[in-house]
């Protein structure tokens, strides 16, 4: 039987929204007289970009169309993170400035939602400092969103929707717009049962629950007829997927999701605790699931993983990566590094450095640790300095920074598979891609390759980016 905590949205409840995204729809035809539109802020990361891909889709549905000006929207969101406490600050200056947005159209509706918002705390804040704010929800209830759009409007008044809800629900194939018709986010699952003891994502995001594999799939074929080449699985811990589920599996749905011809699929974010060989089997026997790893380590000490609560130890972990490369020497590996956890000796941070070395990462995203109120590790002793964390990070980044200069530099002279997004952003004239392993190229070629894979021979290394000149065939 499956848990309790899979808890899916019934078709009367989906049903339910949907008449009440036509009422929004109804009265911006009979009172507003011209098309309103809607501005998405996102905060945090891919699964928020996702959620934010879902509420744009609820709000074409009420009739609303995107604008990239926010001073000139009707209707604002902000979806936001908690991971950090810079995030959150980002968030309160932002809503300070859009208090003068609402002095210019009286009609603005302004909404705070995401994961900082399950936060009792900051949704008081954002409460009673910001009262032009007219409708906050939390992470579970964004399946509400056109029945909270649509009693702000009817009712002219302040909407608070947020349910303590550990479990959560799981929506069924929701509205989505999605910002790239060639890249696409589909998430497999939600929340997270592990608690590390710096996290706050258990708390703001639930329970694990595992979306159906077959609503998954309708998903994925119809993202391959409308032509998206390449398509991220998300989850806080996709290999914990199916566990709520009798007889599925994380290994069991990449199999499947190979099977339906998706040119490229990537997943994210994986926990070694649970990353099982049958995974990296079926990776290095796919035709489509990208040779490409993102494998948060954190740190390379085993007594801060232990206090980090990560339940796995450093030679786990090194095991893992190990086989990895021996099945697929062509992989790239990414990953999540924290320092300056409390009562981090400069010893164990020093072994850090040492792993970070000894598996020679494409890249990293590094954070300095931050408190996270309700978090075991907000109250640890042996709290480090700010100051400290600063250096360490510096340091630490200088010596990633050196080693994908030189898995860079090894490429050169290789042809490679090349996803073509768009314009390069830094290098006018260019265009800019991603190997499988995850890496960004600009090249020289035409704008009819956006979309299209493209053979490019590397001409070029820098620490941040490669270049490269395409083949023709």
């Amino acid at each position: 039987m499956a848990d309790r905590s899979r808890i899916v949205i019934s078709d009367e409840e989906i049903a339910l929204q949907d008449d009440y995204a036509r009422r929004v729809l109804e009265i911006q035809d009979s009172r507003m007289g011209h098309t309103r539109t809607y501005f998405i802020r996102t905060y945090g990361c891919q699964m928020n970009e996702h959620d934010s891909e879902q509420l744009a889709g609820y709000l074409v549905d009420m009739g609303y169309s995107a604008t990239d000006d926010i001073s000139k929207a009707d209707l604002i969101v902000f979806n936001t993170c908690c991971v950090r406490d810079g995030a959150e600050q980002k968030v309160y200056g932002h809503l300070g400035v859009l208090k003068r947005y609402m002095a210019q159209n009286p009609n603005l509706i302004i909404c705070v939602c995401g994961c900082m918002m399950q936060q009792e705390e900051a949704a008081k804040t954002v409460r009673a400092r910001y009262p032009h704010v007219r409708v906050i929800f939390g992470t579970h209830n964004l399946y509400k969103f056109p029945q909270l759009v649509y009693e702000s409007i009817t009712g002219n008044r302040r909407i608070f929707e947020l349910e303590d809800n550990p479990e959560g629900h799981i929506a069924k194939s929701p509205p989505v717009v999605r910002e790239s018709g060639i890249v696409a986010y589909t998430t497999i699952m939600y929340g997270c049962n592990n608690f590390c003891s710096y996290c706050i994502v258990p708390y703001v995001r639930g329970r694990e629950r595992s979306r159906d594999i077959e609503d998954i799939m309708r998903e994925l074929y119809s993202l391959k007829e409308s032509g998206a080449k390449e398509v991220m699985l998300l989850g806080q811990n996709v290999n914990s997927y199916g566990k709520d589920i009798q007889g599925a599996s994380f290994a069991d749905l990449i199999k499947k999701v190979d099977e339906v011809g998706i040119d490229r699929v990537r997943f994210m974010t994986s926990h070694p605790k649970d990353l099982s060989d049958e995974v990296l089997d079926v990776m290095a026997g796919s035709k489509h699931i990208a040779h490409h790893l993102h494998l948060p380590v954190q740190s390379g000490s085993n007594r801060v993983l232990e206090a980090m609560n990560r339940h796995y130890t450093v030679d786990k972990y090194l095991g893992i990566i190990e086989r990895a490369k021996k099945l697929m020497p062509d992989i790239g590996i990414t990953t999540d590094i924290i320092v300056g956890f409390p009562g981090e000796t400069e010893k164990e941070y020093e072994e850090t450095l040492d792993l970070i070395r000894t598996v020679g990462y494409d890249s990293a995203f590094t954070f300095k640790y931050s408190p996270r109120k309700g978090t075991p590790a907000a109250s640890m002793p042996d709290q480090i300095s700010e100051e400290e964390k600063t250096r360490r990070i510096t340091k630490l980044i200088k010596v990633q920074d050196e080693i994908t200069f030189r898995i860079h530099e090894s490429l050169v002279g290789t042809t490679q598979k090349v996803l073509t997004l768009g314009k390069s952003k830094h290098d006018e004239g260019a265009l800019s891609g991603k190997l499988e392993r995850g890496i960004t190229i600009n090249f020289d070629g035409s704008d009819a390759l956006i979309g299209e894979f493209a053979d490019v021979k590397i001409t070029k290394a820098k620490h941040n980016t490669l270049y490269g000149a395409v083949i023709d065939n």
